[in-house]
């Protein structure tokens, strides 16, 4: 219990394998320092040239638009007149429906047939109300 213990030496500090960046810019190689230059310039030129075609396609995006518009009020000043027009023929529509259904349905032949001609059923009389020439019509006064 009260053994000792064998003494270990004294820590020492790992020599650094790393490199202090007293002054990194003027250590590197020239070729290394252009090497990056042109890196960097290869950077922002693609950098422009998507910027110079992102600013072209916009614009004609733009241009397209404003060339629609116009067409577009047209189109819909044109829809507007056709919903118009729909509505009337769809109104005439349901009455001529109605009248061919009135033509052709059986229990109405009779009357139909005695509209459209002189005709009339056999159990009837045609009473023609006419005025005597020689009568003059009534007025009625107050």
């Amino acid at each position: 219990m009260n053994a000792t213990q064998p003494t270990r030496p004294p820590l020492q500090p790992l020599p650094s394998t790393r490199r202090t960046p007293i002054d990194s810019h003027r250590r590197q190689p020239r070729q290394l320092r252009q090497a990056h230059h042109r890196r960097h310039r290869a950077i922002a030129i693609e950098l422009s040239a998507r910027l110079v075609a992102n600013v072209v396609l916009g614009a004609v995006a733009l241009v397209a638009l404003v060339k629609l518009v116009p067409y577009n009020q047209v189109q819909q000043a044109r829809l507007q007149e056709l919903q118009t027009e729909l509505t009337l023929v769809e109104g005439r529509v349901a009455q001529l429906q109605t009248s061919f259904n009135r033509q052709f349905d059986p229990r109405q032949s009779l009357s139909v047939m005695q509209e459209q001609s002189n005709r009339i059923a056999p159990g009837q009389r045609q009473v023609v109300w006419t005025t005597p020439p020689d009568a003059t019509p009534i007025s009625h006064s107050p």
